[in-house]
């Protein structure tokens, strides 16, 4: 098998001084990739700093690989256009970005204020608009790129105490859906990942329920938490992240070593041109069987399904 490299190209990941983001930047350095580290910092936002990025980028250099740290902040327009311009000023290009920066701050929705959702928006869904943005008009210009965000599980299928954390992820799904489209016909893709790793977050997240639910709960999981290690979810971004990537606006979860895809299905559904609201409550097994579903790409294949189903009925 022929190892798949990043020799002269650039990478950007954001949050990669701890944790998922710098399992990342240590592996495509090692691959070649001249990397662009932002910082990391505590898994709630408060106290974050420009260390662990620092860090990141001497530990790749160390190892003969090329890195910078970058210690702007993700939240501001001004910040993704600094962490794009330190990719730029340093080596003139930016091939890669891993949209990875990310805090929680979980609550039961009772409890949900305005305080603890802004936070988590800003970070994770506008700043990873904020990255991406100025990275979109190098790539469209030099007609190459690859993005990977980084989406969650606690969205996509739902997590008690996560409102927040589950509703700025899941928006991110919304953002490569876009972008891909946008990208068509271009060598740009964009892709999501759903990591499930044993980090500071899931520790957070854990301790966090424990205390609601169950003290006993987190010992009971550790057996299984043991063998989700970080490193083992940087392979799927990698590839994500490599020219030899064929696919774009596609989900993947991956844990442990398993890699699996999440898809946007629909139902084949019920038609009825003169539908009413007990038509819904008297067809509902038949509105919601999986056993003919299909995937479409976009939402013109969504709209082309549901003329067929007319022009059929």
């Amino acid at each position: 098998m022929n190892e798949l490299r990043f020799d002269g190209q650039v990478a950007v990941v954001t949050g990669a001084g701890r944790g998922l983001g710098r399992r990342h930047a240590l592996l495509l350095a090692e691959r070649g990739a001249r990397v662009v580290n932002d910082l990391g910092g505590s898994v709630t936002g408060a106290g974050s700093g420009g260390d662990p990025a620092i860090d990141t980028a001497e530990e790749i250099r160390n190892s003969g690989g090329q890195a910078v740290a970058d210690t702007n902040s993700v939240t501001t327009p001004e910040g993704g256009q600094a962490i794009i311009d330190a990719a730029l000023e340093t080596w003139g290009r930016v091939d890669i970005l891993v949209n990875n920066a990310g805090t929680v701050g979980d609550a039961a929705f009772d409890d949900m204020t305005e305080d603890r959702l802004s936070p988590l928006v800003d970070v994770h869904l506008k700043g990873a608009f904020f990255v991406t943005r100025p990275a979109w008009n190098v790539m469209r210009r030099q007609n190459f790129g690859r993005i990977v965000n980084t989406c969650s599980a606690a969205g996509i299928l739902g997590a008690p105490r996560m409102s927040n954390y589950g509703a700025a992820k899941t928006g991110l799904i919304g953002l490569t859906r876009v972008l891909a489209a946008e990208a068509a016909g271009l060598d740009i893709k964009v892709n999501a990942v759903a990591p499930v790793a044993a980090t500071r977050m899931m520790d957070y997240s854990m301790g966090s329920a424990a205390e609601i639910d169950s003290p006993q709960a987190e010992e009971l999981m550790r057996p299984f938490l043991d063998r989700l290690d970080p490193a083992l979810v940087s392979p799927v971004v990698a590839f994500l992240a490599h020219a030899q990537c064929p696919v774009s606006g596609e989900i993947y979860t991956v844990g442990g070593g398993h890699v699996s895809r999440f898809f946007i299905g629909r139902t084949k559904g019920y038609y009825n041109p003169t539908l009413s609201i007990e038509d819904v409550h008297a067809h509902l097994d038949q509105i919601r069987d999986p056993a003919e579903h299909t995937v479409p790409a976009g939402a013109a294949e969504e709209m082309a399904d549901i003329y067929q189903a007319i022009i059929a009925g």
